[in-house]
């Protein structure tokens, strides 16, 4: 099966995951982002578990990725994916980004911008994205239901001249609730990212950010499903960098305190992966 195939599989699954998730929203009492990759989801488990401080380091793989900017479609290598969190009381301050990432083109499918460098022989490679946020529980610790409001900052670390994301600053925020019943552990939030773009005539676009989760606890390997991304309103038509996100990720996790996950990840998106896999390895205490 060749990408434009694959990319026609994903695109007619689209209609029943964002059914999926507007279902999910009121659940989570309706009340993210990198442009390659949707935002990642809260730190649940540090509530969960009553847990100080967090870590994380992976590494993913990344088939037919497009990147907006430069035109091209491709493979993406991201190295060095990293997640630290402290937590005191009700509120996680959270640090995380991508510490390279490696593309190789392999078709065109738009002109690039202006001021994106061109290749010689293909390959790109940038700074990810870095962001940092601020988690706060909403709810008495005594409920078995969490409520969490979450609000944060993506920071302008990637160059425009590599093509590969935008050199700018968004914010996002939030809200989400997560709950276990029994054996199944159930999370989701949803909420608003406000992304700079590289438009004159319109420099901001307003888009619904969404992660839902399930884990099943019963087993020593725990399996887990999540569907998550962005989306732009109908007033308008995607903008170029910003456009609609998703993805869904299908993983196990062995380990409590220190784990390991492997994470197979299907886009649904035009601009999302057509396929790939996270390897992410943590210690939470």
């Amino acid at each position: 099966m060749n990408s434009h195939q694959r990319k026609a599989l994903s695109c007619r699954v689209t209609v029943s995951i964002r059914i999926a998730v507007a279902m999910g929203i009121p659940a989570v009492a309706l009340p993210a982002a990198a442009q390659l990759r949707p935002l990642d989801p809260i730190q649940w488990r540090m509530y969960q578990r009553n847990s100080t401080a967090a870590g994380e380091l992976g590494i993913a793989r990344l088939f037919d990725q497009r990147a907006s900017l430069a035109g091209t479609e491709g493979d993406l290598w991201e190295i060095g994916n990293f997640v630290v969190a402290w937590r005191t009381g009700r509120v996680i301050l959270e640090a995380g980004g991508t510490a390279q990432r490696l593309f190789r083109e392999e078709e065109r499918f738009a002109p690039a911008y202006a001021d994106v460098d061109p290749t010689d022989d293909g390959h790109r490679h940038d700074s990810g994205d870095y962001r940092i946020s601020t988690s706060v529980r909403l709810t008495p610790d005594h409920w078995q239901t969490t409520g969490v409001l979450r609000f944060g900052t993506r920071l302008p670390t990637t160059s425009n001249r590599t093509g590969l994301d935008r050199d700018a600053l968004d914010f996002f925020a939030t809200v989400g609730a997560g709950r276990a019943v029994g054996a199944f552990a159930l999370t989701g939030e949803a909420g608003l990212g406000i992304h700079s773009t590289r438009e004159d005539r319109f420099e901001q676009d307003d888009l619904l950010l969404y992660a839902l989760r399930a884990e099943y606890r019963r087993f020593a390997v725990i399996p887990s499903l999540s569907a998550l991304g962005q989306m732009h309103g109908s007033a308008h038509s995607a903008i170029r960098g910003v456009e609609n996100l998703g993805e869904l990720r299908a993983g196990l996790r062995a380990g409590s305190r220190r784990w390991i996950r492997a994470e197979l990840v299907v886009g649904y998106e035009t601009f999302s992966p057509s396929n790939g896999v996270v390897l992410t390895a943590g210690i939470i205490y």
